[in-house]
């Protein structure tokens, strides 16, 4: 593996780790008053086009990151819907 794809990985990784915490605090505590419903939105489209943009690429750390943190940002964006 070449240096830039596990720069890729690295950062991948870190920011995908990023949403765990909340993720995991919205589920246990079904407390979503705080959260913008407008900004989960607008960024798990986000997310969704770089998931798009990574398999149309065939960029491995774009992929994984993006598709495991759509499926942090659903999580959290239908608790929002769910709980407001």
């Amino acid at each position: 593996m070449n240096p830039v794809t596990i720069l890729g990985l690295v950062a991948a990784t870190l920011t995908t780790l990023a949403f765990l915490p909340q993720a995991v605090k919205t589920i246990k505590t079904k407390h979503t008053k705080d959260l913008s419903l407008g900004m989960y939105c607008v960024l798990t489209i986000g997310i969704f086009l770089w998931l798009l943009y990574g398999i149309l690429i065939g960029d491995i750390p774009i992929i994984l990151a993006n598709g495991i943190t759509l499926l942090f940002c659903l999580t959290i964006l239908s608790l929002i819907i769910r709980y407001k």
